[in-house]
């Protein structure tokens, strides 16, 4: 028996759903459709442990290759297997369930597997027609969906902590004991002014993990003291839109940047770095700024309807991120940030970066 949850079912109907449309909408920053722009699918493939497998789109029919035998499914059948699978990935209230109609269905097109064989990077990939080159790219996607629980973008470890040097202020044990047991809902926030409130000011000093700041830098020099101050401003207020911060910062423009010709700098290196999260960028690992297979997103949307965005289309792909993204708090006792520590005779204190979509 297949189970599975709503994310990973999603990907199935993700498959159904593009076959049975037969071609590939592209969504705005909005996560709407645009107007007038459609990729005809000339064939999808699917990377199943048992094999490769191709649903190529031929009139009314889906024809189904890999192994040796070809099949011949009418499109009708995607489209309505779509429809239920839909209602009962909506209606299932178990973290995760099994479907035994659409099981039975997957069994007999070849697709034994709910998530794409573990090896391929990318959940799906199509070959679509490009009508205003002639072209027929063949473009990778992971799929996101909207049916669950939102995904995260970057995800938050000792890896993704900001180290900050508290200044201006000398504290008694007993006072940073104090500040440290501060156990509000808004915790971090609520440490943060106490140490402001007795005269302390916070510096940004490094990333916990120098692979973290390099992969930064790679992208752009000055990433890392972007971020912090992102991440500060999202500990010290109620603003958690990426949008919202990124508006703040470019405001008080701390690194000084030549705005008399309104250039969007903070806004334009904040694109890019989420941009490069999207596609492979992890704080942990050497980043060589070459993109996975997956050049982009599919978004299974609360209405069954599938949107693409693709580095293909980078502007709205980047729109498409810095509009739904949000940071996140998590947790700061697995993640070891968020109170005041002192390391030879100075006083420290650490923040954490994660991003979630809205």
């Amino acid at each position: 028996m297949i189970t599975g949850n709503k994310g990973e079912w999603s990907e199935i109907y993700a498959l159904f759903k593009l076959l049975g449309d037969k071609q590939l909408f592209l969504g705005n920053k909005d996560i709407e459709k645009l107007e007038g722009l459609v990729y005809p699918i000339i064939k999808i493939l699917r990377s199943e442990n048992n094999g490769d497998f191709e649903y190529s789109i031929k009139d009314e029919l889906i024809l189904i290759s890999g192994e040796q035998e070809i099949l011949k499914i009418p499109i009708e059948e995607f489209k309505t297997k779509a429809i239920f699978l839909l209602d009962a990935i909506k209606e299932n209230r178990e973290r995760t369930f099994s479907i035994p109609e659409i099981e039975e269905f997957m069994q007999s097109i070849n697709c034994m597997s709910l998530k794409a064989s573990s090896s391929a990077k990318t959940d799906i990939t199509i070959v679509v027609h490009d009508q205003r080159t002639n072209q027929q790219p063949t473009l990778g996607f992971s799929i996101k969906s909207q049916l669950g629980s939102p995904s995260t973008l970057l995800n938050a470890g000792k890896t993704t902590n900001f180290i900050f040097k508290i200044n201006g202020v000398d504290l008694t044990a007993k006072q940073i004991e104090d500040i440290n047991s501060i156990s509000t809902r808004s915790k971090i926030i609520d440490r943060i002014a106490q140490i402001q409130s007795k005269g302390g000011s916070f510096e940004f000093l490094k990333t916990e993990r120098q692979i973290f700041s390099n992969n930064l830098v790679l992208i752009d020099s000055l990433l890392p003291q972007i971020l912090s101050q992102i991440v500060f401003d999202f500990y010290s207020n109620k603003f958690s839109q990426l949008t919202d911060l990124v508006k703040k910062i470019s405001e008080k423009n701390p690194l000084d940047f030549d705005i008399e010709n309104e250039h969007e700098f903070y806004e334009y290196k904040i694109k890019r770095f989420l941009t490069d999260v999207a596609l492979g960028m992890m704080p942990s690992k050497v980043w060589s700024g070459k993109y996975d297979a997956t050049g982009g997103y599919l978004i299974v949307k609360e209405n069954g309807d599938v949107l693409c965005y693709h580095v293909y289309n980078r502007n709205e792909f980047e729109d498409y991120l810095f509009t739904n993204t949000k940071l996140d708090t998590a947790s700061s006792s697995r993640h070891d940030f968020g109170k005041i520590y002192i390391e030879n005779g100075s006083l420290y204190f650490k923040l954490n970066l994660q991003i979630r979509f809205v």
